[in-house]
């Protein structure tokens, strides 16, 4: 069951900059901010300091992939923005899935567990 959309616009991305309120670890960084709706809208950075489009691609499917798995857990009504970090270009799913789910505790937006 899909809940989510994207976040696209940059004006979007900006809200949740300037509005939101951001934790980071060493792979990733989470801005959340609510939207006033009842889904949640994801939104995936990835910059070129993190390598070259194949590899900033890889780490924009793994953490879409995370989310995709792990979205029934988190709370409705936010933007969430996911910002990865350098070090995030060698590991595996387990680890960036890891790191998101943790960064949503960190948030207090995870409400189950699987």
């Amino acid at each position: 069951m899909v809940y989510s959309g994207s976040l696209r616009k940059n004006r979007d991305f900006q809200k949740v900059y300037g509005q939101g309120v951001s934790y980071a670890d060493r792979l990733l960084v989470m801005y959340i901010c609510e939207n006033g709706t009842d889904r949640n809208r994801l939104g995936i950075s990835v910059s070129k300091k993190v390598g070259n489009s194949v590899v900033r691609h890889r780490v924009t499917r793994l953490i879409r992939e995370s989310y995709r798995l792990n979205e029934e857990l988190f709370q409705r009504g936010l933007d969430i923005v996911v910002v990865a970090r350098v070090k995030a270009k060698d590991k595996r799913y387990q680890d960036v899935e890891s790191a998101l789910m943790h960064l949503g505790n960190m948030h207090h937006i995870i409400i189950g567990r699987k």
